[in-house]
């Protein structure tokens, strides 16, 4: 017996997908379809005109995200999803950029772009989906690999250190900046539309743990999506030097920074009406 859902919920969505790409290529329990979803829901609810939408991302699991949503997407090259997406910005000041990549393209070859983007609080949104792995290439360990873990080239333990992606973005200046998971898709959708309010760097972690992952520290995907429903506090106001990821302690999640200072690209307008007005 087939299971229909009704014609409203599913005809606005498949309006920005593209339906003829279907099945997609995640494996089944991964959490990037459902980031996929919310975005599409939060881009239809926000208001601002689909042509007016663009996505990029770099290479990985979760930068195959554009081939799935019917607005103009971008797939660059290996840890550049982030200038590319300010160079677009700086050029088409009326489109709203959304970089949608994951913790190996952004925080690791990446890294110093996220550095300095969020540094010079460029007005670009990035949806950061953080699986604590290279899931594509074969498992490897990475910038946000957890202490201890297993990969296949930490064999005995992971022991380098990860990054706390939310106190990372706060401390370089992120004017908006969340955590969520793919079980909290009413919260991640409303996030994403506050994103898209945001003049400056905004960023969302959205904790999925890869399968590859999963499996290689006898964490089963059902246990781990089961370790996500029992074990995470909504906390907007965490003291965010404290909410590391850390299976052995509650995962904390909320909206934790939102600050006012003009982007990047507002400061640059202003200086050219300044210098070609001559005030």
């Amino acid at each position: 017996m087939s299971l229909r859902v009704p014609h409203s919920r599913t005809d606005p969505l498949k309006s920005l997908l593209r339906m003829e790409r279907f099945p997609h290529i995640w494996c089944p329990g991964c959490g990037i379809g459902v980031v996929v979803k919310c975005f599409v829901e939060a881009a239809l609810q926000s208001g601002i005109p689909v042509e007016k939408h663009v996505v990029v991302s770099g290479i990985g699991c979760t930068s195959r995200a554009p081939g799935y949503i019917k607005v103009d997407g971008f797939h660059v090259i290996h840890g550049r999803a982030i200038p590319f997406a300010i160079g677009l910005k700086t050029a088409r000041p009326d489109l709203e950029v959304t970089v949608i990549a994951g913790d190996g393209d952004l925080l690791a070859i990446g890294g110093n772009h996220f550095l300095h983007a969020t540094r010079r609080n460029d007005d670009i949104n990035v949806i950061l989906v953080n699986n604590f792995i290279y899931g594509m290439t074969g498992g490897q360990y990475g910038p946000t690999t957890l202490e201890g873990a297993l990969t296949t080239t930490s064999p005995y333990g992971f022991v380098e250190g990860a990054f706390n992606v939310p106190y990372l973005a706060s401390a370089l200046g992120a004017n908006f900046v969340a955590r969520w998971t793919p079980l909290h898709t009413k919260e991640l959708t409303n996030t994403m539309l506050e994103m898209f309010k945001v003049d400056g760097f905004a960023i969302i972690e959205v904790v999925s743990p890869c399968l590859i992952y999963g499996e290689l520290n006898n964490m089963p995907p059902l246990d781990m999506m089961k370790w996500l429903k029992d074990n995470t506090i909504i906390d907007h106001n965490a003291d965010l030097s404290k909410i590391d990821v850390n299976f052995k302690k509650p995962l904390v999640l909320g909206n934790f920074v939102r600050r006012y200072r003009p982007s990047h690209q507002t400061r640059l307008k202003e200086l050219v009406k300044k210098v070609v007005g001559g005030g």
